[in-house]
Protein backbone atom coordinates (compact mmCIF):
# COMPACT_ATOMS: atom_id res chain seq x y z
CA UNK A 1 0.00 0.00 0.00
CA UNK A 2 1.43 3.37 -1.07
CA UNK A 3 0.84 6.95 -0.07
CA UNK A 4 -0.90 8.99 -2.75
CA UNK A 5 0.72 12.26 -1.68
CA UNK A 6 4.18 12.01 -0.12
CA UNK A 7 4.54 13.76 3.26
CA UNK A 8 0.94 15.02 3.25
CA UNK A 9 -1.26 14.65 6.35
CA UNK A 10 -4.83 15.81 6.97
CA UNK A 11 -6.50 16.40 10.30
CA UNK A 12 -9.67 14.51 9.32
CA UNK A 13 -9.34 13.24 5.78
CA UNK A 14 -12.68 12.09 4.35
CA UNK A 15 -14.88 11.57 1.28
CA UNK A 16 -12.39 10.45 -1.41
CA UNK A 17 -13.89 10.78 -4.88
CA UNK A 18 -12.55 9.85 -8.31
CA UNK A 19 -13.49 12.42 -10.96
CA UNK A 20 -13.10 10.61 -14.31
CA UNK A 21 -13.39 13.59 -16.65
CA UNK A 22 -10.61 15.37 -14.75
CA UNK A 23 -8.63 12.17 -14.07
CA UNK A 24 -8.31 13.49 -10.53
CA UNK A 25 -8.82 12.40 -6.95
CA UNK A 26 -10.74 14.74 -4.66
CA UNK A 27 -11.17 14.49 -0.91
CA UNK A 28 -11.76 16.78 2.06
CA UNK A 29 -10.09 17.65 5.35
CA UNK A 30 -13.06 18.24 7.64
CA UNK A 31 -11.32 20.01 10.49
CA UNK A 32 -8.96 21.75 8.09
CA UNK A 33 -11.99 23.25 6.29
CA UNK A 34 -10.33 22.31 3.00
CA UNK A 35 -11.05 20.65 -0.31
CA UNK A 36 -8.13 18.72 -1.82
CA UNK A 37 -7.38 17.60 -5.38
CA UNK A 38 -4.57 15.36 -6.62
CA UNK A 39 -4.03 15.52 -10.38
CA UNK A 40 -0.97 15.00 -12.56
CA UNK A 41 1.23 14.59 -9.52
CA UNK A 42 0.16 17.90 -7.99
CA UNK A 43 -1.78 18.59 -4.81
CA UNK A 44 -4.10 21.60 -4.84
CA UNK A 45 -6.20 22.82 -1.90
CA UNK A 46 -9.08 25.25 -1.47
CA UNK A 47 -10.01 26.76 1.90
CA UNK A 48 -13.68 26.95 2.88
CA UNK A 49 -15.55 29.06 5.46
CA UNK A 50 -16.98 26.02 7.28
CA UNK A 51 -16.07 22.43 7.95
CA UNK A 52 -16.75 20.30 4.88
CA UNK A 53 -17.91 16.75 5.53
CA UNK A 54 -18.62 15.16 2.16
CA UNK A 55 -18.57 15.72 -1.60
CA UNK A 56 -20.03 14.26 -4.79
CA UNK A 57 -19.87 15.24 -8.44
CA UNK A 58 -22.38 17.78 -9.77
CA UNK A 59 -23.86 17.11 -13.23
CA UNK A 60 -23.31 20.76 -14.22
CA UNK A 61 -19.63 20.61 -13.27
CA UNK A 62 -17.87 20.97 -9.96
CA UNK A 63 -19.01 19.31 -6.78
CA UNK A 64 -21.87 19.09 -4.31
CA UNK A 65 -20.63 19.48 -0.74
CA UNK A 66 -22.13 19.06 2.72
CA UNK A 67 -20.87 21.77 5.08
CA UNK A 68 -21.88 22.67 8.64
CA UNK A 69 -25.08 24.58 7.96
CA UNK A 70 -25.83 24.11 4.27
CA UNK A 71 -25.24 22.15 1.07
CA UNK A 72 -23.33 24.00 -1.61
CA UNK A 73 -22.25 23.76 -5.24
CA UNK A 74 -18.46 24.14 -5.39
CA UNK A 75 -16.58 24.91 -8.59
CA UNK A 76 -12.83 24.82 -7.94
CA UNK A 77 -10.61 26.46 -10.54
CA UNK A 78 -7.09 25.66 -11.62
CA UNK A 79 -5.95 29.18 -10.70
CA UNK A 80 -6.80 28.49 -7.05
CA UNK A 81 -10.15 30.26 -7.11
CA UNK A 82 -13.37 28.70 -5.88
CA UNK A 83 -16.93 29.58 -6.87
CA UNK A 84 -19.65 28.64 -4.39
CA UNK A 85 -23.43 28.66 -4.69
CA UNK A 86 -25.78 27.50 -1.91
CA UNK A 87 -28.13 24.62 -2.73
CA UNK A 88 -30.03 24.07 0.53
CA UNK A 89 -29.84 24.87 4.21
CA UNK A 90 -30.56 22.49 7.08
CA UNK A 91 -32.37 23.00 10.38
CA UNK A 92 -30.23 21.03 12.80
CA UNK A 93 -31.76 19.57 15.95
CA UNK A 94 -28.96 21.08 18.08
CA UNK A 95 -26.29 23.75 17.90
CA UNK A 96 -22.82 22.57 16.91
CA UNK A 97 -23.84 20.07 14.23
CA UNK A 98 -22.50 19.48 10.72
CA UNK A 99 -22.86 17.20 7.74
CA UNK A 100 -20.68 14.11 7.87
CA UNK A 101 -20.74 11.21 5.40
CA UNK A 102 -22.52 11.62 2.06
CA UNK A 103 -22.59 10.40 -1.55
CA UNK A 104 -24.87 9.96 -4.56
CA UNK A 105 -26.78 6.80 -5.29
CA UNK A 106 -26.74 5.21 -8.76
CA UNK A 107 -29.65 7.45 -9.83
CA UNK A 108 -27.76 10.65 -8.97
CA UNK A 109 -29.56 11.47 -5.71
CA UNK A 110 -27.30 12.96 -3.05
CA UNK A 111 -27.71 11.58 0.48
CA UNK A 112 -25.91 13.01 3.51
CA UNK A 113 -26.06 12.53 7.26
CA UNK A 114 -25.64 15.02 10.09
CA UNK A 115 -23.99 14.70 13.49
CA UNK A 116 -23.17 16.67 16.62
CA UNK A 117 -19.50 17.67 16.42
CA UNK A 118 -19.00 16.81 20.09
CA UNK A 119 -18.77 13.03 19.78
CA UNK A 120 -18.25 12.65 23.53
CA UNK A 121 -21.85 13.76 24.05
CA UNK A 122 -23.04 10.66 22.16
CA UNK A 123 -26.15 12.55 21.09
CA UNK A 124 -28.51 10.72 18.70
CA UNK A 125 -29.44 14.05 17.10
CA UNK A 126 -28.10 13.08 13.68
CA UNK A 127 -30.28 12.33 10.68
CA UNK A 128 -30.00 11.27 7.05
CA UNK A 129 -31.31 13.58 4.31
CA UNK A 130 -31.61 13.54 0.51
CA UNK A 131 -30.92 16.58 -1.66
CA UNK A 132 -33.61 17.05 -4.31
CA UNK A 133 -33.87 19.68 -7.04
CA UNK A 134 -36.40 21.51 -4.86
CA UNK A 135 -34.25 21.41 -1.71
CA UNK A 136 -33.50 19.15 1.22
CA UNK A 137 -35.88 16.32 2.04
CA UNK A 138 -37.36 15.70 5.45
CA UNK A 139 -35.31 13.37 7.62
CA UNK A 140 -35.17 9.86 6.16
CA UNK A 141 -33.45 8.15 9.10
CA UNK A 142 -33.38 9.60 12.64
CA UNK A 143 -31.57 8.82 15.87
CA UNK A 144 -28.02 8.66 14.49
CA UNK A 145 -24.97 9.60 16.54
CA UNK A 146 -22.32 9.52 13.79
CA UNK A 147 -23.88 8.56 10.43
CA UNK A 148 -21.34 6.92 8.17
CA UNK A 149 -20.77 4.12 5.69
CA UNK A 150 -23.19 5.32 2.99
CA UNK A 151 -23.00 3.07 -0.05
CA UNK A 152 -25.34 1.60 -2.65
CA UNK A 153 -25.57 -1.84 -4.21
CA UNK A 154 -24.79 -2.20 -7.94
CA UNK A 155 -28.51 -2.39 -8.79
CA UNK A 156 -29.29 0.56 -6.48
CA UNK A 157 -31.93 -1.44 -4.62
CA UNK A 158 -30.00 -1.58 -1.35
CA UNK A 159 -28.64 1.32 0.68
CA UNK A 160 -26.05 0.78 3.40
CA UNK A 161 -25.66 3.10 6.37
CA UNK A 162 -23.66 2.80 9.57
CA UNK A 163 -23.33 4.55 12.90
CA UNK A 164 -19.62 4.62 13.72
CA UNK A 165 -19.91 5.91 17.28
CA UNK A 166 -18.35 3.53 19.87
CA UNK A 167 -21.79 3.11 21.47
CA UNK A 168 -23.24 1.80 18.22
CA UNK A 169 -20.76 0.29 15.71
CA UNK A 170 -23.58 -1.06 13.54
CA UNK A 171 -24.10 -1.22 9.77
CA UNK A 172 -27.64 -1.44 8.43
CA UNK A 173 -29.09 -2.30 5.03
CA UNK A 174 -32.27 -0.68 3.67
CA UNK A 175 -34.42 -1.31 0.63
CA UNK A 176 -34.22 1.79 -1.57
CA UNK A 177 -37.44 2.47 -3.44
CA UNK A 178 -37.79 4.20 -6.80
CA UNK A 179 -38.42 7.54 -5.10
CA UNK A 180 -35.17 7.37 -3.14
CA UNK A 181 -36.68 6.49 0.23
CA UNK A 182 -34.89 3.89 2.40
CA UNK A 183 -37.25 1.26 3.80
CA UNK A 184 -37.10 -2.03 5.74
CA UNK A 185 -34.12 -1.20 7.94
CA UNK A 186 -32.24 -4.30 9.08
CA UNK A 187 -28.88 -5.20 10.60
CA UNK A 188 -26.24 -5.93 7.98
CA UNK A 189 -23.06 -6.11 10.09
CA UNK A 190 -22.53 -5.83 13.83
CA UNK A 191 -19.02 -4.37 13.99
CA UNK A 192 -18.91 -5.09 17.70
CA UNK A 193 -18.03 -8.59 16.47
CA UNK A 194 -15.12 -7.35 14.33
CA UNK A 195 -12.09 -5.09 14.87
CA UNK A 196 -12.70 -1.36 14.50
CA UNK A 197 -15.61 1.03 14.10
CA UNK A 198 -17.49 1.20 10.75
CA UNK A 199 -16.45 4.43 9.04
CA UNK A 200 -16.71 5.38 5.35
CA UNK A 201 -17.41 2.69 2.77
CA UNK A 202 -17.67 1.74 -0.91
CA UNK A 203 -19.22 -1.07 -2.95
CA UNK A 204 -17.45 -3.07 -5.68
CA UNK A 205 -18.83 -4.54 -8.91
CA UNK A 206 -19.76 -7.79 -7.16
CA UNK A 207 -21.69 -6.03 -4.42
CA UNK A 208 -18.94 -6.37 -1.81
CA UNK A 209 -19.11 -3.73 0.92
CA UNK A 210 -15.69 -2.25 1.73
CA UNK A 211 -15.67 -0.37 5.03
CA UNK A 212 -12.87 1.40 6.90
CA UNK A 213 -12.38 -0.08 10.35
CA UNK A 214 -11.48 3.05 12.30
CA UNK A 215 -9.21 2.46 15.32
CA UNK A 216 -8.18 -0.94 13.93
CA UNK A 217 -6.04 0.07 10.94
CA UNK A 218 -8.04 -2.16 8.60
CA UNK A 219 -10.44 -2.10 5.68
CA UNK A 220 -12.94 -4.97 5.73
CA UNK A 221 -14.80 -6.41 2.76
CA UNK A 222 -18.20 -7.92 3.57
CA UNK A 223 -20.15 -10.04 1.12
CA UNK A 224 -23.74 -9.01 0.25
CA UNK A 225 -24.93 -11.55 2.82
CA UNK A 226 -23.04 -9.71 5.58
CA UNK A 227 -20.24 -12.24 6.01
CA UNK A 228 -16.67 -11.01 6.34
CA UNK A 229 -14.72 -11.90 3.21
CA UNK A 230 -11.30 -10.42 3.98
CA UNK A 231 -9.47 -7.53 5.58
CA UNK A 232 -6.54 -5.45 4.38
CA UNK A 233 -4.11 -3.61 6.63
CA UNK A 234 -3.67 0.15 6.45
CA UNK A 235 -0.46 1.68 7.87
CA UNK A 236 -2.32 3.92 10.30
CA UNK A 237 -4.82 3.28 13.06
CA UNK A 238 -7.68 5.46 11.86
CA UNK A 239 -8.64 4.92 8.20
CA UNK A 240 -11.76 7.00 7.58
CA UNK A 241 -13.23 6.34 4.13
CA UNK A 242 -12.42 4.40 0.98
CA UNK A 243 -13.43 4.86 -2.65
CA UNK A 244 -12.71 3.15 -5.96
CA UNK A 245 -11.19 5.07 -8.82
CA UNK A 246 -8.47 5.32 -11.40
CA UNK A 247 -8.87 4.77 -15.14
CA UNK A 248 -10.05 1.18 -14.63
CA UNK A 249 -11.76 1.76 -11.27
CA UNK A 250 -9.38 -0.81 -9.78
CA UNK A 251 -7.66 1.50 -7.30
CA UNK A 252 -8.88 1.95 -3.74
CA UNK A 253 -8.14 5.31 -2.15
CA UNK A 254 -8.21 5.45 1.64
CA UNK A 255 -8.22 8.65 3.68
CA UNK A 256 -7.34 8.77 7.37
CA UNK A 257 -7.46 10.84 10.54
CA UNK A 258 -4.64 12.40 12.57
CA UNK A 259 -5.90 12.78 16.15
CA UNK A 260 -4.69 15.73 18.20
CA UNK A 261 -1.29 14.94 19.65
CA UNK A 262 -0.56 12.12 17.19
CA UNK A 263 2.88 12.82 15.72
CA UNK A 264 3.19 9.63 13.68
CA UNK A 265 4.19 10.07 10.05
CA UNK A 266 1.23 8.17 8.59
CA UNK A 267 -1.74 9.47 10.61
CA UNK A 268 -3.87 11.62 8.31
CA UNK A 269 -2.13 10.34 5.19
CA UNK A 270 -3.96 9.29 2.01
CA UNK A 271 -3.23 5.77 0.81
CA UNK A 272 -3.79 3.97 -2.47
CA UNK A 273 -3.85 0.26 -3.25
CA UNK A 274 -5.16 -2.24 -5.79
CA UNK A 275 -7.33 -4.73 -3.91
CA UNK A 276 -7.92 -7.07 -6.87
CA UNK A 277 -11.42 -5.95 -7.80
CA UNK A 278 -13.13 -2.99 -9.43
CA UNK A 279 -15.54 -0.38 -8.20
CA UNK A 280 -18.46 1.29 -9.92
CA UNK A 281 -18.51 4.79 -11.41
CA UNK A 282 -19.98 7.47 -9.17
CA UNK A 283 -23.11 9.13 -10.56
CA UNK A 284 -23.16 12.95 -10.43
CA UNK A 285 -25.96 14.72 -8.60
CA UNK A 286 -28.74 15.62 -11.02
CA UNK A 287 -30.39 18.99 -10.17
Amino acid sequence: MDRLVPDHQDSVGESPLWHPTEAAWYWVDIEGCALRRWRDGRLQSWELPERIGCIAMHADGGLVAGMETFLVHLQPRDDGGLTTAPLASVDHALQGMRFNDGRCDRAGRFFAGTMLRDMAAASPAGALYRLDATGLSASLVDGLIVPNGLAFSPDNRTMYLSDSHPRSRLVWAFDLNDGGRPLNRRLFVDMNQHPGRPDGAAVDVDGGYWVCANDAGLVHRFRPNGRLDRSIEVPTAKPSMCSFGGANLDELLITSIRPAGDSSATAGAVFITRPGTQGLPETPWQP
